[in-house]
């Protein structure tokens, strides 16, 4: 068995990695870490797991070298203490924004702040397995994507790497969970239950992987993008407006997404012609890794609109690490991660 510790497990991504990794049949889940909660069992902050591990909560200062260490916490704490974290495990997944770009000046314009390990940025691999499998592949360090740019990501690359977009307006919705456990104004329960709010119509921070990943010019990058919460727990939902080069109709983009993503385990292209599932649903996801793609063209002009799903919590964090540990040990990717969510819920 591979040892394995979370540092962050009190928060919501760091639960759910947690839930997934005990029932992991080629890991043990050794140590979790919180400080707000040291001493604590797990299951007084992660109440679905009552039953199903008896783990505490320590100290980060407590942590004990491992084969895999997932860091799982807030965006900023790990960059300056990188590298006393890296000698605490063979391999390492961040969950965080810390290492996802690849240029240290990105964080000061993206993130307002001097990347304080700049030479640590090129060891990480951009861990979406969908685009980077080959590199994660035996690889050491590896940073999750954030949950709108996975989502936006997947929907968007096979039309982009074929350089068939003009340019792109991108609104995806998002639930409460992606703003995390941590209480704030925003989230309090008045203000935020039944909401339909966008936070974001400009200068989200994701923009800045969606420029690295579909390489985009960073001046110009003719991707407009806008991130709404809405009134529910869980799930992203991006609605991209593809305005291309040249026309394409539906079955021409068919065959492009099927290309792509025929063999991709969680990558699910949902096209319908009946019924009320004709594109794909956030609700449909919860607890699943799957990412689903559906999308209609404008009969009117030049212009897809692309739409993806996804539980920002799985495959927009959590689920999606352990895929991304599944390719970097060497295990079949849809290791641990069966489940295909419900229905109804």
């Amino acid at each position: 068995m591979t040892r394995a510790a979370i540092v962050g497990a009190s928060g919501y991504a760091g639960g759910e990695l947690l839930r997934l990794l005990l029932a992991h049949p080629e890991v043990e889940l050794r140590q979790i870490t919180s400080e707000a909660h040291a001493g604590q069992y797990a299951h007084f902050v992660h109440p679905n797991l009552r039953g199903h591990t008896q783990l505490r909560f320590t100290r980060l200062e407590g942590l004990e070298p491992t084969d895999l260490l997932f860091l799982a916490l807030p965006h900023g704490r790990a960059m300056g203490r990188i590298e006393s974290l890296a000698e605490m495990g063979e391999r390492l997944v961040d969950l965080s924004a810390d290492f996802r770009l690849r240029k240290a000046d990105a964080y000061v314009s993206w993130y307002g702040c001097e990347h304080p390990a700049p030479e640590w940025l090129a060891r990480f691999v951009y861990g979406l397995p969908e685009l980077h499998r080959t590199r994660l592949e035996g690889a050491s360090y590896a940073s999750g994507p954030g949950c709108n740019a996975a989502v936006s990501l997947l929907a968007l690359r096979p039309l982009y790497r074929r350089g068939l977009v003009r340019e792109a307006v991108v609104d995806v919705k998002v639930g409460s969970s992606e703003g995390g456990n941590r209480a704030t104004a925003a989230s309090h329960h008045p203000e935020r239950a039944g909401v339909i709010r966008t936070y974001a119509p400009t200068g989200h921070r994701h923009i800045a992987e969606l420029i690295q990943e579909l390489e985009l010019d960073a001046e110009a990058p003719g991707l407009h993008f806008s991130v709404t919460s809405v009134g529910t727990v869980r799930g992203a939902l991006a609605t991209c407006h593809c305005l291309l080069n040249d026309g394409l109709d539906e079955r021409e983009v068919w065959e492009i997404y099927r290309e792509d993503y025929a063999e991709e385990p969680f990558v699910r292209l949902v096209r319908a012609k009946r019924g009320i599932h004709r594109y794909p649903e956030p609700k449909l996801l919860s607890g699943s890794n799957h990412c689903d793609i559906g999308f209609a063209a404008d009969p009117r002009g030049k212009r897809i609109v692309v739409v993806a799903a996804i539980d920002n919590l799985m495959k927009g964090a959590a689920g999606n690490a352990v895929q991304v540990m599944n390719a970097m040990c060497g295990w079949p990717e849809t290791l641990g991660l069966g489940f295909p969510g419900l229905h109804p819920i």
